[in-house]
């Protein structure tokens, strides 16, 4: 589905929070960074997913890494998912899919049985220069921070 590889330049991209707050790939440099977009906040795998995450944060800041959350859900829907649960990162609410598409995870999928276009669950990491250490395509929403950090 993506096109973006390893050693690739991240995409440049934009998009608001769910406070409203934007975010840009260069607010991050010299940070690591982790991109996972979801299909749809509180649904169940994307619920296990970013819970995951959450519960490996300090993990992650001990490791210079920073997480952005993206799916095409509006601020109200990543506001109450990010409240919710607790996640104390951002979650881009990319309504006009501009970050979804510049990744490249929008397209056709099949779910029982039904052909519809969609955001693949996949997971970009971003070293301090914004270029793309690794792509994850295969997201085990469970132990997702498993697969990152090892």
């Amino acid at each position: 589905m993506t096109t973006l590889e390893k050693g690739d330049k991240a995409p440049n991209f934009s998009a608001k929070d769910q406070d409203g707050k934007v975010h840009t790939l260069s607010d991050y440099k010299g940070k690591k960074l982790v991109v996972f977009f979801y299909p749809k906040a509180n649904t169940p795998g994307c619920t296990a997913e970013a819970c995951d995450l959450r519960d490996n944060f300090a993990r992650f800041e001990a490791n210079n890494y920073a997480l952005l959350g993206v799916s095409a859900d509006n601020a109200k829907a990543q506001s109450n998912f990010k409240n919710k649960y607790e996640f104390p990162f951002p979650l881009l609410a990319d309504e006009d899919k501009a970050v979804i598409q510049a990744f490249g995870v929008w397209g056709p999928k099949k779910f029982m049985g039904k052909e519809y276009d969609g955001i693949h669950r996949t997971t970009f990491v971003i070293n301090e220069n914004g270029i793309i250490d690794e792509v994850i395509t295969s997201v085990k929403t469970k132990a997702h921070a498993e697969q990152i950090l090892g």
